[in-house]
């Protein structure tokens, strides 16, 4: 495997969160939108149902924008320099996988390999923290090895 600069894998991070929190963000506005009652005299209470429900949901939305707006302050504020066990900012691989310990995050991929955020409290993280490469842990009864961390 080659390593992948780490610059690249938290850019790629923040790129992913940002997209994330502006597509909250538009769908919490568009409801919050739906929400707002005309100007209109009069309302059935169908009128008003509907939007105290789109309000309701409106409300929801706001925190899944709180979260992404925390894991790109926890990127932008994580050390990502040279790592010789794993902790916040190493790249860890095992499984034929790269996982990067910060904040969780779906799949993605930097300089052709596919990389994943663990969050730092999750229990793999817990599990591997502070192994350095060739050591092993235990996972669902069997002994993984770290094939790589940096």
């Amino acid at each position: 495997m080659t390593r992948v600069d780490k610059t690249l894998i938290r850019e790629t991070m923040l790129a992913l969160e940002t997209a994330d929190l502006e597509a909250a963000r538009e769908q919490y506005e568009a409801y919050l939108k739906d929400a707002q009652l005309d100007d209109r005299e009069a309302f059935t209470n169908d009128d008003m149902a509907n939007a105290r429900e789109t309000a309701d949901i409106a409300h929801a939305l706001e925190g899944p924008a709180a979260m992404h707006e925390a894991k790109i302050a926890a990127i932008r504020t994580l050390d990502m320099g040279p790592k010789t066990e794993a902790e916040a900012g190493a790249v860890v691989r095992f499984g034929g996988r790269n996982f990067v310990l910060a904040v969780a995050t779906g799949s993605f991929d930097v300089a052709g390999q596919a990389f994943m955020g663990i969050a730092m409290d999750s229990p793999i993280a817990r599990k591997v923290a502070g192994l350095a490469k060739g050591d092993k842990f235990e996972q669902n009864g069997r002994a993984v090895k770290l094939d790589d961390v940096y």
